[in-house]
């Protein structure tokens, strides 16, 4: 007992030991913000891709919409290029034999209900352009079809063809318009989300900018306590103390048996430079563990 009390440093030890134990404090604090802060980046970075990604996907299945409009505007040319061939057909025969007269006058008849038709197909092309990219995806799945022209010159004579479409427009508006709702939503909850990392990014910045500026304070006041002291054998004989009180402290948290000798000053500060590196990884884990959670609410 009596050479432990010989061994304990003078009362001012305590300040020189209380404040490198703040120092250590305020570098541990200003490790945990960088490490929250770099958290933070790459937790915004994903939630930006992940929304480029889906705004790519839309892209896509416009580009998808209007090609299968093209492939409908085809097929309409080309009904209309078989009209004109047959009104040629007429002419020729009208021309070449008398008593294709009464044929002539009914063609002429007919090609005047396919103008009305055409007129009425051409209105009912603005209407069903939306319905392109359904009958594609009937045709897909049919065998007995290959393209959509096929599909058009079975069913265009029958009178039910025009109350599915309806209803099939009716449905394809609402789902569009339903996305669409859904996508100004989605982009509006991202902007709140983006507004909100960005600010509490801001506020982390400040806090690491106010402990580094406590951390060169602390540090400078560390140095002028060094630069300033008289006896450079009796502060010598003060860190050692500190270093061996450190280590003892150390120990005694591990639960174990110093195993340096008391002169060993430099093993025993790697000691606890080790143990102090364990403890804030161990910190820094426990640290990230409560952001997941907390970042995944929001």
């Amino acid at each position: 007992m009596e050479d432990k009390q010989s061994l304990r440093p003078p009362a001012r030890e305590d300040g020189y030991i209380s404040h490198a134990t703040q120092l250590l404090e305020k570098k541990q604090e200003m490790v945990e913000m960088e490490e929250a802060l770099k958290a933070k980046k790459e937790e915004f970075q994903v939630k930006m891709s992940a929304l480029k990604q889906r705004r790519e996907a839309l892209d896509q299945k416009e580009d998808a919409l209007k090609e299968s409009m093209v492939r409908f505007d085809k097929f309409l040319k080309d009904t209309e290029a078989k009209k004109s061939r047959a009104l040629r057909r007429a002419e020729e025969g009208r021309q070449t034999a008398s008593q294709k007269e009464a044929e002539a006058a009914a063609l002429k008849e007919e090609l005047k209900g396919l103008i009305q038709r055409k007129e009425q197909l051409e209105q009912q092309l603005h209407k069903y352009r939306p319905f392109a990219q359904y009958l594609e995806q009937v045709v897909a799945q049919s065998e007995q079809f290959e393209e959509i022209p096929e599909l058009m010159a079975r069913f265009s004579g029958l009178l039910e063809t025009r109350a599915i479409l309806t209803d099939h427009e009716q449905a394809l508006h609402k789902a569009m318009e339903d996305a669409r709702a859904e996508l100004l939503k989605l982009v509006e909850e991202k902007n709140d989300e983006i507004l909100h990392q960005n600010n509490h990014m801001a506020d982390l910045q400040v806090r690491l900018e106010e402990v580094r500026t406590q951390a060169l304070q602390w540090e400078s006041k560390w140095v002028h306590i060094q630069n300033t002291a008289a006896q450079k054998t009796l502060l010598l004989g003060q860190i050692k103390m500190a270093a061996l009180n450190l280590f003892q402290i150390v120990c005694k948290q591990k639960k174990e048996v110093p195993a340096l000798a008391v002169e060993d000053t430099e093993g025993q500060l790697e000691q606890v430079q080790q143990y102090f590196q364990d403890l804030s990884a161990t910190l820094a884990k426990h640290h990230q563990g409560e952001l997941g959670p907390s970042a995944t609410d929001h």
